[in-house]
């Protein structure tokens, strides 16, 4: 398939020497200027893609003296040349830091520009050889062309008179024998035209005669075209002669055009699969993110059929996968796809991985996969596989990767499942890598803590009874049988025979693999449930923490601010009394004096109490006295309670205390009410001067119990974790609307991280709302990109 897509024979050769290396440094340079072509064939245009000729051979030919370059060859070697040149002057534009390994390639490579300007002065764009390549060729096609031109007039002369006498037809024309021009002539009148007879019709009734005037002057266009030919090959020779000494410099040159198509064919390949280069790590390992297997993706591709991608892990911790499954479940597929992508990875060719997956090289691959059986051999089936795993034992070690497709099959399976095990425990011994599919419970229950060996389970829809062809690495798989033959319209009494035969321990444990799949969804969705509620509480405590701070500077500020206004009140009021004191004796304390003293200093007491009440006091119609005041003054001292007005720390908004219970609070203000936390409130100084509602419903008391309703139910946060692209995105709309409706602060959508796609979808829709103050992801600790915060205005 790669070699499709070269387009020079020099450039198949060089996949036809494609082949497997353990050399690290060389495999991430092959990756390296895979990549960096793949990228260039992805970002850049105009890069030369046709003559990738090969003058290779004719360049060796010509190196002995003497000797010279075919004209149709000359031709190619410009085109060739032009198209190396081309490459050459694209690299040497392009940036160094996008292209590194493909620019060092070219950077060795020198063509001589006179080669190609020699040999546009020789042929046209055609490939003929042009009449002035030389003075002496020129002068040679000018005489030939003067006597073609005299032949051409006698012949017309001849035939006229050949038709007047009536040797031939009126409708007869000049034809070729021989090469030669020549007129038919009826056999009759042969001897009329004085000439060169050069054939005769099958019959016999017409010769075909060149008149002797011609014949001469074709005698004399005969000698001109030698001569023609002898100066070309003497140009050729010329030309060649300069060559000479440049062609260890085009060799080199056609050897990097051969290369960079071998290149270009590699990434045009990876482009089909959608491959690119992983993070190469020295180690023997294989962390792969959705891996796909690419013979697998392009049968799909033409059906458009989705792939499920596979992600593959193994290192030191875990070296031997166990793959276990139903029947059809994709487990060889599994198996084959880490085969193929490592030897791909190997021979030098991109992968079709997610970027951030690493590879690690290894030395050996160790395959057993399918019937080798040999009539020729007296190899059985089972034999053949004890032959494959006899050298896996005897030579694997921790550079190699073991692949083994149905482990333990192929004779009787008590037997078969205990050399399995046994092979299987010596090569983990050995510390080798490798993927094994098998049905044999004993296998599955090899895996142990810390041994190296992991289940693999290829996963299976109970409720539809079809595979997802999906790997979930940590819990072994259960094969299915009892219910796809059930899904099948087997016969249920042949089912149930097989049930006893089986016997109640081998479908207890197929029940307990299906019950620890069933229990392990649970767990994880319990995992996310507490995930969130701990991302929410730490969201929570760090309000608190910011609110406390905040609290503390303010009631500082507060009090520093109360101590200075009592002050200048203590002062303002000492002066006032000084003042009356010196006036009563002054005046000897006459009454009416007295009494407007007294006046003026019950005025300065009331706006003194005015001064000190921060918050309004309303009014019925009469002054409230001192002992009224008192009575209506707020304490700030104790918890909030029912009954209480309170300030709505986000919204600035003043409310009645309704209802409390644990954490929760239920809030009244307007005849609307809004359910929040006692950590959003803060206890207000204003008085509780809130009236009970009028009975009788007014015209707008439908509204108003919807906005109450919702209020009461509103969640600070929303979750759409799982929903599709549309459902998400309308959920979110009508949750942003209704924060908006309820004058919220700020909200959090918990969408997970995913891909991606659903987050980006919910930031371009907040992008769009102009009530949204900002918007932005989470704290990492609480959640990251997988929640984003909406700050409203």
């Amino acid at each position: 398939m790669i070699r499709d897509n070269c387009l020079s024979p020099i450039g198949v050769q060089h996949i036809d020497k494609l082949t497997f290396t353990t050399d690290a440094t060389l495999i991430r340079r092959l990756l390296d200027q895979t990549e960096e072509f793949r990228q260039l064939m992805l970002e850049e245009s105009g890069f030369p893609s046709q003559d990738y000729f090969d003058l290779t051979y004719e360049l060796h030919r010509i190196k002995i003296e003497g000797t010279y370059i075919e004209q149709e060859n000359l031709f190619d070697l410009k085109s060739s040349l032009t198209t190396i040149s081309d490459i050459l002057l694209f690299f040497k534009k392009s940036d160094p830091q996008k292209f590194p390994n493909l620019i060092s390639l070219a950077s060795e490579i020198f063509v001589d520009k006179m080669i190609v300007r020699n040999i546009e002065g020789i042929i046209d764009d055609k490939g003929n050889i042009k009449n002035n390549a030389s003075a002496k060729l020129a002068e040679i096609r000018k005489s030939l062309s003067k006597e073609q031109a005299s032949v051409d007039r006698k012949m017309r002369k001849a035939m006229s008179e050949a038709k007047r006498a009536g040797w031939t037809k009126d409708d007869t024309e000049v034809t070729i024998r021989e090469g030669r021009p020549v007129i038919p002539v009826a056999a009759a009148h042969k001897r009329a035209i004085k000439g060169l007879i050069h054939d005769e019709s099958a019959t016999g009734q017409t010769v075909y005669i060149e008149p002797v005037e011609v014949f001469e002057i074709h005698n004399k266009i005969r000698e001109l075209e030698s001569a023609e030919r002898r100066e070309i090959i003497n140009i050729l020779k010329n030309f060649s002669g300069f060559v000479r000494p440049e062609i260890p410099n085009l060799i080199e040159a056609y050897k990097f055009l051969g290369l960079i198509d071998f290149i270009r064919a590699k990434a045009s390949f990876a482009l089909k699969i959608n491959a690119l280069k992983p993070k190469i790590a020295d180690q023997p390992l294989a962390r792969w993110n959705e891996a796909i297997h690419p013979l697998l993706y392009l049968s799909h591709k033409k059906q458009n059929r989705p792939v499920v991608p596979l992600n593959i892990q193994l290192d030191n911790k875990r070296r031997i996968l166990v793959i276990s499954g139903p029947n059809a479940g994709g487990k060889s597929v599994c198996l084959t796809t880490v085969g193929l992508l490592q030897y791909m990875l190997q021979c030098g060719l991109l992968i079709p991985v997610k970027d951030d997956s690493i590879a690690g090289v290894f030395k050996n691959l160790f395959i057993d996969i399918g019937d080798e059986q040999s009539l020729e051999n007296d190899l059985s089936t089972y034999s053949s596989h004890l032959l494959n795993m006899k050298h896996f034992v005897n030579h694997s070690d921790a550079n190699t990767l073991f692949l083994i497709d149905e482990f333990g099959t192929g004779t009787e399976p008590q037997l078969g499942g205990a050399i399995a095990e046994s092979v299987l425990e010596k090569l983990n011994s050995n510390k080798a890598f490798g993927v094994v599919t098998t049905h044999y419970s004993n296998l599955k229950l090899m895996s142990k803590e810390g041994n190296g060996i992991v289940n693999g389970a290829m996963l299976f829809d109970t409720k539809a009874m079809q595979p997802l062809f999906s790997l979930k690495i940590g819990k072994p798989g259960s094969s299915f049988a009892f219910e796809i033959a059930r899904k099948i319209g087997f016969p249920k009494d042949v089912l149930k025979n097989a049930e006893k035969k089986t016997g109640k321990k081998q479908l207890d444990f197929d029940e307990q693999l299906q019950q620890l799949d069933i229990e392990r969804k649970e767990l994880e969705k319990k995992r996310v449930e507490v995930s969130v509620a701990d991302n929410f509480l730490s969201e929570m405590i760090d309000k608190y923490e910011k609110l406390s701070k905040d609290m503390k500077l303010k009631k500082e500020e507060i009090i520093e601010k109360a101590r200075q206004e009592a002050l200048e009140i203590v002062d303002s009021s000492n002066k006032l009394i000084e003042n009356t004191i010196k006036e009563i004796r002054e005046t000897q304390a006459n009454k009416e004096k007295t009494k407007k003293l007294r006046q003026k200093l019950e005025k300065e007491k009331d706006r003194i109490v005015e001064k000190i009440e921060p918050e309004k006091r309303f009014k019925t119609g009469k002054q409230k006295n001192r002992s009224e005041v008192n009575k209506n003054k707020v304490k700030v001292t104790r918890p909030i309670a029912v009954g209480d007005v309170v300030n709505l720390k986000e919204q600035g908004v003043t409310a009645e205390v309704i209802s409390i219970k644990g954490s929760d609070v239920i809030l009244s203000f307007n005849s609307i009410t809004l359910k929040t936390t006692l950590d959003r409130i803060e206890k207000s100084n204003k008085i509780k001067t809130l009236q009970k509602p009028a009975s009788g419903r007014n015209r707008y008391s439908g509204i108003t119990e919807h906005i109450n309703k919702k209020m009461a139910n509103f969640k600070l946060q929303i979750d759409v974790r799982g929903k599709r692209g549309e459902e998400a995105l309308d959920i979110v709309k009508q949750y942003i609307d209704d924060a908006i409706l309820v004058n919220i602060g700020e909200v959090r959508i918990l969408h997970g991280k995913g891909y991606g796609t659903l987050r980006s979808l919910i930031h371009d829709y907040l992008n769009t709302i102009p009530e949204i103050k900002s918007f932005k992801d989470e704290h990492i600790e609480r959640g990251g990109h997988g929640i984003t915060v909406v700050v409203f205005k």
